[in-house]
């Protein structure tokens, strides 16, 4: 739950974390990772659009029903997309509420510091738990100009800590740090009682998340701030390689991977097109000896 998360900074844990889609990598994730984020980037992972502007609500939901059947464990928590929350407190509520509702998700994460701060606190006052997301923000990317680091220049320093301060007052009870300096996310770490969670802000936050295709390296592209752990994509073209070939030159589907007929131990017909069955001797009858 998200008061379990919020507790590890008091302990001194650092918090596991990893974006999940569907329920088979949210099982594997789950035995590791302490909550697991069902990102609008699946937008661009998944769905191949360029930004995460254009993901619905109805998508977000699908996917986060389908992380929630595989997690036994982590805290699940579904990003709410762009265009669902900012009008209003009333209306971000009435999506995060549906969104819970009909995923059975943990908590919600919205986008925004100081802008936000209201909304946030009339959701978890109304008993929605919410993740904070600030530094670079990438439903924000048609205003900030691309996804580019925040907080290059110590003069930005004092609006992003401000809205760090103002959401964690808000009720947040996690803050993910994106794209931003080693130095301000150690300020802003140690200046606000909840857990911050980085995504390319560096060690000095109290956790990490990375989106799962990034780091087991089957996106193409990835920002600097990747470590790929693995060789996912390259395990994933030699497999299909190899199926391609084997169907080509017909040395599969062979006769282990083929129903045999009922009580006979025989196969089951040839396909149309295929090569007709050897015919085979009849067994002479004993009696005739």
């Amino acid at each position: 739950m998200a008061p379990d998360i919020a507790a590890m900074k008091g302990r001194g844990e650092p918090i596991v974390a990893l974006t999940a889609y569907h329920a088979h990598t949210s099982a594997i994730a789950d035995r590791y990772c302490d909550f697991l984020l069902v990102g609008d980037s699946l937008g661009m992972v998944m769905h191949g659009f360029e930004t995460t502007v254009p993901v619905p609500l109805e998508l977000m939901i699908m996917h986060g029903r389908a992380v929630v059947r595989g997690a036994k464990r982590a805290l699940v928590v579904v990003d709410m997309p762009f265009g669902s929350y900012e009008e209003s407190p009333a209306v971000a509520f009435r999506n995060c509420a549906r969104v819970m509702k009909e995923t059975d998700c943990g908590a919600v994460k919205i986008e925004g510091g100081r802008r936000m701060a209201e909304t946030i606190h009339y959701l978890v006052d109304r008993g929605i738990p919410v993740m904070s997301h600030i530094g670079l923000t990438p439903q924000s990317v048609n205003v900030i100009g691309g996804f580019k680091a925040q907080g290059r220049r110590q003069e930005q320093w004092a609006a992003i800590e401000e809205d760090a301060r103002q959401v964690a007052d808000a009720g947040a009870f996690a803050i993910v740090l994106e794209a931003i300096t080693e130095p301000l996310a150690a300020r802003i770490t140690a200046s606000i009682p909840i857990p911050t969670i980085g995504i390319g802000a560096s060690r000095a936050c109290d956790g990490q998340i990375l989106v799962m295709e990034d780091m087991l390296g089957l996106s193409p592209r990835v920002p600097r701030f990747v470590k790929k752990f693995g060789k996912v994509g390259e395990v994933i073209e030699g497999a299909i390689r190899e199926y391609a070939k084997d169907v080509r030159s017909r040395a599969f589907p062979t006769p282990e991977h083929t129903y045999a007929m009922q009580g006979e131990g025989k196969a089951l017909p040839e396909r149309a097109g295929a090569s007709p069955p050897r015919a085979t001797k009849k067994p002479k009858n004993p009696s005739s000896k």
